[in-house]
């Protein structure tokens, strides 16, 4: 059993961005544990590549070069680096500067390719069980992730979000003469749309439940930061949804009558309807876990940052959201990592 001051569970953004923090607050190296199955970035480097970010190039370039134990002042050179600061990219160009950080912090800490399986706190440490083994922590901080919400309809075929976010993937599939139900109407929808419109189904018919909300910068903040349309995806919805259907696409309300026979017609069906946070290895003392969105305390020395424990902030309009996305992540960790070092176990 080895012991550690902090053990960051996860390697995806938040996880990456959680590491380099600690380094930068001076942590010791060695009193740091890294756990992560792959540490290839999280499924932001394994399964989104292709996805058309929402997010600026400046704001990714920001992230990059927040974190000093990032190193990225000496990383090669990236297409990142060739494109416009405004323009939007694909979130591959962001995964290899991802991947590159990666390796750089793990030859700072103690990195662990295993994955987390149980945590329990005693006597002021807690446990985290792995398939490697055990290890004890004062403080754990998790970064785990999400996965897509399914809906309950079992006798469709699900396309998974990976597939249809991918064109290359989506190709792949028997979906000649099919009619594809997308449920949904975010970045996610607007982006599979037009991906299933591509390819050979005989119809795509959408599935929503009000109209759609696109971001507006409003110079030092964005209406509708984290829920609204940017970048490709608002374009071609503009267009194409509040705009001209194409000829294949038909959209229905979920509270219209047409509604259960539109479905039943249906062969397969894409669920863009969110996401919900990876089951966090259980603590039995105190059953579910819940966190702070306020601060990320979930308990005495356990901590959460990334999509399953984003920060929860009112814009000056009234309207409340939940922060998602890698400088919002950072941003995070700057404001509640000074509380953590001093709130942990």
């Amino acid at each position: 059993m080895s012991e550690y001051g902090w053990t960051v569970v996860g390697a995806g953004p938040a996880g990456i961005a959680a590491v380099g923090k600690l380094l930068d607050r001076g942590v010791p190296s060695g009193s740091i544990a890294w756990i992560d199955p792959e540490f290839a970035a999280g499924d932001f480097g394994t399964k989104w590549r292709a996805v058309p970010s929402n997010t600026s190039v400046k704001l990714f370039i920001n992230y990059l070069t927040d974190a000093q134990s990032f190193r990225f002042a000496h990383a090669p050179h990236f297409a990142l680096n060739d494109l416009a600061p405004t323009d939007t990219c694909l979130l591959g160009d962001v995964a290899d500067p991802l991947v590159w950080i990666t390796g750089q912090l793990r030859e700072q800490v103690s990195a662990l390719r295993t994955t987390a399986t149980g945590l329990s706190l005693h006597g002021g440490r807690w446990t985290v069980e792995t398939e490697m083994g055990e290890i004890t922590s004062k403080n754990v901080i998790l970064a785990v992730g999400s996965v897509p919400k399914n809906l309950d309809y079992p006798w469709l075929n699900e396309i998974p979000l990976e597939a249809a976010l991918n064109p290359e993937k989506l190709a792949a599939l028997p979906l000649e003469g099919a009619t594809v139900a997308v449920f949904g109407a975010s970045h996610s929808s607007m982006i599979a749309l037009p991906n299933l419109l591509a390819g050979p189904a005989a119809k795509v018919i959408n599935f929503y439940r009000g109209p759609l909300r696109y971001a507006v910068d409003m110079g030092d903040w964005t209406l509708f930061d984290d829920t609204g349309l940017k970048g490709e995806a608002a374009r071609w919805a503009r267009e194409n949804i509040d705009g001209v259907l194409p000829a294949r696409l038909q959209r229905c309300l979920v509270d219209s009558p047409e509604f259960p026979e539109l479905l039943q017609s249906c062969d397969y069906a894409v669920y863009t309807v969110g996401f919900s946070p990876r089951p966090v290895p259980a603590a039995p003392q105190w059953g579910k876990l819940e966190y702070n969105p306020a601060n990320g305390i979930i308990a005495p020395g356990l901590f959460g940052v990334g999509i399953a424990f984003p920060e929860y902030r009112i814009d000056p309009m009234g309207f409340g959201e939940h922060r998602v996305g890698l400088q919002k992540f950072m941003d995070r960790l700057n404001k509640v990592l000074p509380l953590w070092l001093k709130y942990g176990s």
